[in-house]
């Protein structure tokens, strides 16, 4: 009926309005603002000896950086304006390009080798003056912890959620739209938007989940069931033409499969009368007796009805007649036989009548379970207090439940039957924003710009969903709600690691941190690629996906993802990479092959920083920089033309980089992402190993800008692996994104060193990563704005 869509949908909306405007408004504090200026001291000491932006920074730039990153014009080197900083607290808040301009200072690459150079005393101590000046943000003070945006349960989240919700795994968020990713992940509050188009389609997933799940029984029909095929046991009598006839013990029967339920079984007899008794017959049900009867008919065009009333199993069930009291004469002879006779005409079966509710799914009788003796309208309370309960993960309120029930009661006024008046109150559930949503409300009497601790169940949403991108499972919210989370943080962090939920971790953490996701758009030519297949492509990701997932379940240091002595493969993987006696589709942990081992030698990786025709040193090692190390290059200037792909090439491809590089504008940029790529320049457009470049030897050397060289991948892994911290500062900056659902801003950078401070002392396991991550303040804490919705 149009009514119940309508009074879900009006319901929902209205509250969807009412929390979204009246949450979003506080909750959207803009990060780095609240209580920043208390977080950050940025006065100058008495004995004014502390370095300062304006008094050891300001004149270093001005002399040495503002000629290409001082122009007021905006068209800066390398995208970068630094005369847009004032003071300590403006480099402060964009640590971030402070950390890259040191690099650059700290390699040499800035200055450019092109202008004069300052001496290296000086370097040296505007080096020291911006350590000191980030350096500053001090640690030990109550810090602004930042705010996560109101958000909604991404494309992921809300099919998982609802896979746990209910039991079944529906995957309905399949046709909502695309999720919009922000920091590189799609699970960030503040572009999570929502739209009419997608309210639409949750109202429309929540009827439709809800249909799958409290099925409705179809009872079978009543029917008359007419008995054919008659057997006659013990040679009791024999079959005739319209019948049967018994003249001795014994039944005549036939068999026919039977729906459960009640059943009238109606036989037509006549008898022939011999002796001082009436013929007894009784109906027989799988050589049971049901009941007797005494036959007085005794004309077949005038025959006695017999009828009984049985319950009977679903199943074959045999139905017959007895002759309950044969008896012969004592002058009877064989060419003159006396004996009483039952003459069975028919058989007829009339049901099932009163038929068994069909079985339910174990995921409905859970669903549906209540207190037996309830009246309908208590079941419902019951049944819906335990639902919403899950579906909001945190207790609902009587209140709540009662406006809930008011949907129970429309549709129980409109003549719906029980579950039907159910289904509708869940799905009103469904749609309610404190399900769509992961909501985070302000304490009564939070000041702004404090920090404070968010409630267990809180920290059990954002837990779950970190880890599992999913609601919390019983245990987390038991815990939770008897308070006793926290105290069991670590070990609840080590359990949900080795559930099998956690392989969400790898397929939408290190899924769109090492932009596997992308590989399904990837399509290398195919005439000169003629190799690559779908059955490849699938292997190419499912290799880093276990790979990855070993990592995480070993607890393997994470240094393993540069380089590591084993992988995944299955034959058609093995069989690109030049390996053999690999048989079968399955996958199977083998001993790294030669010229492999980590992420950076695996196909996916090498396919998905390639041209469409060939390999891209440019693509390789700005992926190596922006996704391993967190220096990525600035964009490319808008005036500088792409490579000529319709040009013949001459020479190798490390060649013609070179000669792209001729610009000064680009070999800046390139000189940082190029011999990185080039080490891997032995592995063609889709991972292959190769020696030859056409006719040229292959050259994968390099130098990195701060003189070390390095020949080939292996080399260069080593290398990589030296810039351990810087690995792990960038791993950790991604998962701290991901994890808290935000954009990272300065006053993170307390948790991160600490983070990162206690990887190291941890051999960097990856279990460290994440319980340190858990510990800390951004994820265990959230900045006030004073304000109550």
């Amino acid at each position: 009926m149009p009514w119940r869509r309508w009074t879900i949908c009006l319901v929902a909306a209205a509250l969807v309005t009412q929390l979204v405007v009246g949450l979003r408004g506080h909750q959207d504090m803009p990060q780095g603002v609240a209580g920043s200026s208390d977080a950050v001291a940025t006065s100058k000491p008495a004995d004014g000896q502390e370095p300062s932006f304006a008094t050891d920074i300001l004149p270093f730039l001005k002399q040495h950086c503002f000629h290409c990153h001082g122009k007021g014009d905006g068209q800066n080197e390398a995208d970068l304006t630094l005369s847009r900083y004032t003071d300590d607290l403006s480099v402060q808040q964009d640590r971030k390009v402070w950390d890259n301009v040191l690099h650059m200072l700290r390699v040499g690459e800035m200055p450019p080798k092109e202008r004069p150079r300052p001496p290296a005393a000086e370097v040296e101590a505007v080096i020291r003056a911006i350590e000191a000046v980030l350096a500053r943000l001090d640690c030990a003070k109550p810090q602004n912890v930042g705010r996560v945006t109101l958000r909604r349960l991404n494309r992921v989240e809300y099919n998982n959620t609802i896979r746990d919700l209910v039991g079944v795994d529906f995957q309905p968020a399949a046709d909502f739209p695309q999720d919009d990713v922000g920091y590189g992940f799609d699970n960030i509050g503040d572009v999570l938007s929502t739209t009419p188009l997608l309210f639409e389609r949750y109202l429309a997933a929540a009827e439709s989940i809800l249909q799958k799940v409290i099925v409705l029984p179809e009872l079978p029909e009543p029917k008359d069931i007419r008995l054919q095929s008659f057997r006659v046991s013990n040679s009791a009598g024999e079959t005739t033409p319209g019948g049967a006839v018994l003249y001795a013990a014994g039944e005549v029967s036939s068999e026919s499969y039977l729906d459960a339920g009640d059943w009238q079984i109606q036989v037509e007899v006549y008898a022939k009368q011999v002796g001082d008794e009436k013929v007894r017959a009784a109906i027989v049900v799988d050589r049971q007796k049901v009941q007797e009867f005494e036959v007085t008919a005794t004309s077949r065009n005038q025959p006695q009805t017999l009828e009984a009333k049985v319950r009977l199993p679903s199943g074959t069930t045999r139905v017959g007649v007895a002759l309950v009291n044969p008896y012969v004469a004592p002058d009877s002879t064989e060419a003159d036989p006396k004996r009483r006779l039952l003459f069975v005409r028919s058989i007829l079966l009339d049901g099932p009548h009163n038929p068994p509710p069909p079985p339910l799914p174990p995921s409905q009788q859970k669903l549906l379970a209540h207190t037996p003796g309830l009246e309908p309208r208590q079941a419902a309370r019951e049944i819906i207090t335990r639902f919403a309960t899950r579906a909001f993960r945190r207790p609902v309120t009587p209140e709540e439940v009662e406006r809930i029930l008011s949907t129970y009661d429309a549709a129980e006024k409109e003549g719906e039957r029980f579950d039907e008046r159910l289904r509708l109150a869940l799905c009103r559930v469904l749609v309610s924003p404190h399900f769509l949503f992961r909501i985070e409300v302000d304490p009564p009497g939070a000041k702004a710009g404090e920090a404070y601790p968010i409630s267990e169940l809180e920290l059990a949403s954002r837990l779950s969903y970190f880890l599992w991108s999913t609601m919390p499972d019983e245990e987390l919210f038991e815990l939770a709600v008897a308070g006793k989370l926290r105290e069991n943080l670590t070990a609840q962090v080590k359990r949900m690691l080795a559930d099998p939920k956690s392989s969400a971790l790898v397929e939408n953490f290190a899924g769109q941190w090492l932009t596997l996701r992308k590989l399904a758009q990837v399509s290398p030519d195919a005439q000169l690629f003629p190799e690559f297949d779908e059955d490849l492509r699938a292997a190419m990701q499912k290799e880093t996906e276990l790979f990855f997932e070993a990592i995480l379940r070993e607890d393997r240091s994470l240094l393993d993802l540069i380089d590591a002595d084993f992988t995944f493969v299955n034959a058609r993987l093995a069989r690109h990479y030049g390996m053999t006696g690999i048989f079968g589709a399955h996958f199977r942990r083998v001993p790294a092959p030669p010229n492999r081992g980590g992420l950076l030698t695996q196909a996916s990786i090498l396919t998905l920083t390639s041209h469409p025709t060939r390999t891209s040193p440019v693509k390789r090692g700005k992926w190596v920089l922006e996704q391993l190390l967190g220096t990525p290059p600035p964009p490319p200037p808008p005036d500088v033309p792409d490579l000529d792909e319709k040009k013949q090439l001459t020479g190798t491809l490390r060649q013609v980089m070179e000669q792209h590089r001729v610009n000064p504008i680009c070999a800046s940029c390139h000189a940082r992402m190029d011999p990185i790529g080039f080490a891997f320049e032995n592995y063609d457009a889709i991972g292959r190993w190769r020696t030859k470049e056409g006719s040229f030897d292959i050259d994968p050397s390099g130098e990195l800008p701060d003189g070390r060289r390095f020949q080939g991948p292996a080399e260069l892994k080593q290398i990589l692996k030296e810039k351990k911290d810087l690995f792990a500062r960038s791993v950790t900056e991604k998962m701290l994104t991901y994890a808290l659902g935000r954009g990272l801003e300065f006053y993170d950078q307390c948790a991160i060193d600490k983070i990162v401070a206690a990887l190291a002392k941890n051999d960097y396991r990856f279990s460290t990563l994440v319980v340190e991550i858990v510990h800390s303040d951004p994820f265990q804490k959230r900045t006030a704005t004073g304000e109550r919705p």
